[in-house]
C-alpha cells in the first residue's frame, strides 16, 4: 500500500529559479526513507508541501486516506500558560475526551439504568482500553525519560523553552500521538548521544512509515532503508541506507564517467573522418560531401552524455606548528562547580603529541565548560591543566563569531590574516568561495559557510592543538565532508566535542565520557568504546551465581589418559589462544589502515567482535585445563 505520492513536483520562490523540476516520489507503508541534498536544495520545502504550508505550482501530493500525518519541525501555537506537560498531554486529547464521557456516562447509570447508556460506556471502556488510555502515564514517562525531558523541564512553561528544547518536546509529543508518517526534519540536531540513541531504537520499533531529513549520517545508517537525493530539483534513488548510497553514488559517477569518455573517444574518431571526407569533397567529390554532412549529424545525435561532475576536494590544508615535548596537556585534580551543582571533579590525564579525542556526554554535563578552562577563558576551582611549551590552540566554535560581521570576506581575510588581496583570493578559492560570493557581507553568509570562513582562516595559522566545539552542528553533508577532509589532513593534536557519531568514528583515537561528575577516560575508537561499555553493562546486568552449599570431598575419578593427555589439550588451548591474539593484532593495524573507509571498517570491527569473543570463551577453556592439570598433577 501506497502511503506518500509526489508526483511532478514544481516550485519556484524566484522567477526562473525552480527549487523543484518534476520531484517525483513514492514511499510506502512502512518504509524508511531519508531525504537528502544540499542547504537550499528543497527539502523542507517538499515537507512544507506534504503539510498544506505551501502550495505546488505544479504537480500534486497524495496521502494514504485516514493517514495521520506528523511532522517534528513544525511547532504548533499553543495557550498562553501551557507548560511541557500540558503540551505532551495534548498527544492523548481523545482518550481524555473519552474519558470525560465515561464519567458522564457513570453518573448517568447512577441515577437511573440505562441499557443505551450502558452499551454506550461498555463500547467506549473498550475502546479507551484498546487505546491505551490506562497507560498513558507509563507512555509519557517512558519516553520523556528516553529523550531526557526530566520532571523539572515538565512543569516549565513551553513558551520559555529555547528553540531546540521545543523541537523535543514536540518530537516527544508526535511520538505520543503514535502517529502513522512521520516527517523528520534535522530529528537529532538537538538530542544528545543518548536522546539520538533512544529515538533509533523507537524508530526501529515503529509500524509507522518515516521520511526523514537528516545530516547525521549514522542516524541515516540506522534508520532509513532507501535514499531519495534531490539534484537539480528532482529525485535520485538509491535503495539502501546512507553508506550504500555513498557507494552507488559513486559507481553511478563512474559509470557515466566511463560513458562519456567512450562517447568522446567516438566522436573524436568520426570527427577526423568527416574532417578527411570534407577535404576530398573539395577537389569535387560531391559524394564525399554528402558523407561528411550525415557524418556530422550522427556526431551531433551521439552527444547525449554530459560530462559528470564532483565537488571539487578543498586544495588546502593547515599550517601545523612542530610539537616538541613529551607531554601535549596535564590535567591535574581538576574539578569545577556552578553553585551546588559540580560539573566534574579530580579529573587527571595526560595527553601526548598527536592523539586525537572525543569529548563526550549528554547535554549539560560541561563539556564545553572543560573547553573553555582548556582555552584559559574559565578558572577551574581546584586542580590546573598544563598545555606544553610549544603547544598553540586553533579553535572553532561552535556558535561562530566574526567582530565585524560587515566586512566582505576579503576584507575580513586581510585585516584578520597577514596576506595580499590576491592570496586573500587564493585562500578563499580554496574553500569554494569564488566569483561575486567573496565580496558577500560576512553576516549573509549561513552558518555553514562562516564555519568554513572560519576554518579557512584557521588553515593560515600554525597551529598544534585543534579544539572543535560541535564542529559539524548544523552543517548539511556536503559541509560536514569539507570539515572532515581538512581536519584528515591535520596531523597535531585534536579535541573535540560532537554528538556527529560519524565524524566521531572517524577521528577519535581516545574518548573521555563526561558523566555524573566523573570522566572516564577510555583509548580506543568509538565503536570500541561502545562495545567496552555494553560489556560493562551486561556484565553489571548479568545475574550472580548463587553460592552453592559445601560438600563433602571426595576423590575424583581419575581422567582417561592421565596428565599426558591433559597436558596435550592445555598445549592445544594455549596454541588457539596465540592464533587469536594474533588475529586481533592483525585486525588493529587492519583498522587503522581503514580509517577513512566507514564500510571496510564496519567489517574489520565485526570480525574483532567475532575473534574477542572467541579470544574469552579459550581464555576459559585454557583456565579450565590448566587448573585440572594442577590439580591432577598434586
Amino acid at each position: 500500500m501506497i502511503d506518500i505520492q509526489l508526483t511532478g513536483l514544481v516550485k519556484e520562490f524566484e522567477v526562473g529559479k525552480r527549487i523543484l523540476d518534476g520531484f517525483s516520489l513514492q514511499v510506502d507503508q512502512g518504509e524508511r526513507v531519508g531525504l537528502l541534498g544540499r542547504n537550499g536544495a528543497g527539502k523542507t520545502t517538499i515537507f512544507r508541501i506534504m503539510t498544506g504550508q505551501v502550495s505546488p505550482d505544479e504537480g500534486c501530493v497524495s496521502i494514504a486516506p485516514g493517514k495521520r500525518l506528523g511532522l517534528i519541525s513544525q511547532i504548533p501555537v499553543y495557550p498562553e500558560g501551557y507548560t511541557v506537560r500540558d503540551v505532551l498531554d495534548t498527544a492523548f486529547a481523545p482518550l481524555h475526551a473519552m474519558e470525560r464521557e465515561l464519567a458522564e456516562l457513570a453518573a448517568r447509570m447512577g441515577e437511573a439504568p440505562d441499557l443505551q447508556v450502558m452499551a454506550r460506556y461498555d463500547q467506549l471502556t473498550a475502546a479507551f482500553e484498546s487505546g491505551g488510555g490506562y497507560d498513558t502515564e507509563t507512555r509519557l514517562n517512558k519516553v520523556c525519560n528516553g529523550l531526557g525531558i526530566g520532571t523539572d523541564m515538565r512543569s516549565r512553561p513551553f513558551d520559555a523553552l529555547s528553540g531546540g528544547e521545543k523541537t523535543r518536546i514536540n518530537l516527544a509529543r508526535l511520538i505520543l500521538e503514535d502517529t502513522d508518517i512521520l516527517l523528520l526534519d534535522e530529528p537529532t540536531n538537538h538530542l544528545d548521544l543518548n536522546a539520538t540513541e533512544w529515538l533509533e531504537g523507537y524508530l526501529e520499533r515503529y509500524k509507522g512509515t518515516v521520511l526523514a531529513i537528516s545530516h547525521d549520517r549514522w542516524f541515516l545508517d540506522k534508520v532509513v532503508g532507501r535514499v531519495a537525493e534531490i539534484q537539480d530539483g528532482k529525485a535520485s534513488l538509491y535503495s539502501g541506507n546512507y553508506s550504500f548510497y555513498v557507494e552507488e553514488k559513486e559507481r553511478r559517477y563512474q559509470e557515466r564517467l566511463r560513458q562519456y569518455e567512450k562517447e568522446q573517444a567516438k566522436i573524436s574518431q568520426l570527427e577526423a573522418a568527416a574532417e578527411q571526407m570534407r577535404l576530398w569533397a573539395f577537389k569535387g567529390n560531391d559524394k564525399q560531401y554528402r558523407r561528411a554532412i550525415n557524418m556530422e549529424r550522427r556526431i551531433e545525435r551521439l552527444r547525449t552524455t554530459d560530462k559528470p561532475t564532483k565537488e571539487r576536494k578543498l586544495s588546502t590544508r593547515f599550517g601545523e606548528r612542530e610539537f616538541h615535548g613529551d607531554e601535549a596537556m596535564v590535567v591535574t585534580d581538576l574539578t569545577k562547580s556552578f553553585g551546588e551543582r559540580t560539573l566534574f571533579s579530580h579529573i587527571d590525564l595526560d595527553v601526548a603529541g598527536g592523539e586525537r579525542i572525543a569529548l563526550l556526554g549528554d547535554n549539560g554535563t560541561g563539556k564545553s565548560t572543560f573547553i573553555k578552562i582548556v582555552m584559559g577563558e574559565e578558572a577551574p576551582d581546584e586542580g590546573s591543566i598544563y598545555l606544553g611549551p610549544s603547544i598553540r590552540i586553533g579553535y572553532l566554535p561552535q556558535i561562530i563569531h566574526f567582530d565585524r560581521p560587515e566586512r566582505n570576506l576579503v576584507d575580513t581575510m586581510l585585516y584578520a590574516q597577514n596576506c595580499t588581496t590576491q592570496e586573500a583570493r587564493d585562500r578563499l578559492a580554496a574553500f569554494k568561495f569564488q566569483g561575486e560570493d567573496v565580496f558577500k557581507q560576512v553576516s549573509a553568509l549561513s552558518g555553514g559557510e562562516q564555519s568554513r570562513l572560519r576554518l579557512c582562516m584557521l588553515m593560515d595559522s600554525r597551529i598544534n592543538l585543534l579544539i572543535l566545539d560541535e564542529p559539524t552542528n548544523h552543517l548539511d553533508i556536503d559541509s560536514r565532508e569539507w570539515i572532515e577532509e581538512a581536519v584528515e589532513e591535520y596531523g597535531g593534536n585534536l579535541l573535540f566535542v560532537s554528538h556527529d557519531r560519524y565524524f566521531i568514528e572517524k577521528f577519535a583515537t581516545r574518548v573521555w565520557m563526561l558523566e555524573d561528575g566523573k570522566l572516564t577516560d577510555f583509548h580506543g575508537t568509538y565503536r570500541e568504546f561502545r562495545a567496552w561499555r555494553e560489556r560493562q553493562e551486561q556484565q553489571r546486568e548479568a545475574p550472580q551465581p548463587a553460592a552453592k552449599a559445601e560438600e563433602p570431598k571426595q576423590a575424583k575419578a581419575k581422567r582417561p589418559g592421565g596428565t599426558k593427555e591433559l597436558e596435550k589439550q592445555v598445549r592445544a588451548a594455549e596454541r588457539a589462544v596465540e592464533k587469536a591474539e594474533v588475529r586481533l593484532d592483525e585486525l588493529a593495524q587492519q583498522a587503522q589502515d581503514a580509517a577513512s573507509d566507514y564500510l571496510k571498517l564496519q567489517d574489520v570491527y565485526k570480525e574483532r567482535e567475532a575473534v574477542e569473543d572467541e579470544l574469552a570463551h579459550l581464555y576459559a577453556e585454557w583456565e579450565r585445563l590448566a587448573a585440572e592439570l594442577e590439580e591432577a598433577k598434586g
